[in-house]
């Protein structure tokens, strides 16, 4: 009897955010492996750690 295969549902998130500079919002990946900066005034909005990204705006939503 073999086992039925089960899909694993990922922790990782996409997270709205707000720039704090111009208030731009864009989504981003919570464990970006890059640096974030702001499409419209080029500011860090997150930079990696290894797992989750440390996030230097605000956080709006976090979306499924």
């Amino acid at each position: 009897m073999k086992p039925k295969l089960v899909a694993k549902e990922t922790s990782a998130k996409f997270v709205k955010i707000r720039c704090p500079k111009c208030k731009n919002e864009q989504i981003m990946f919570g464990k970006a492996s890059t640096i974030v900066s702001c499409l419209v005034c080029n500011k860090n909005l997150a930079e990696p750690t290894g797992g989750k990204s440390r996030i230097k705006a605000r956080v709006l939503e976090i979306l499924e």
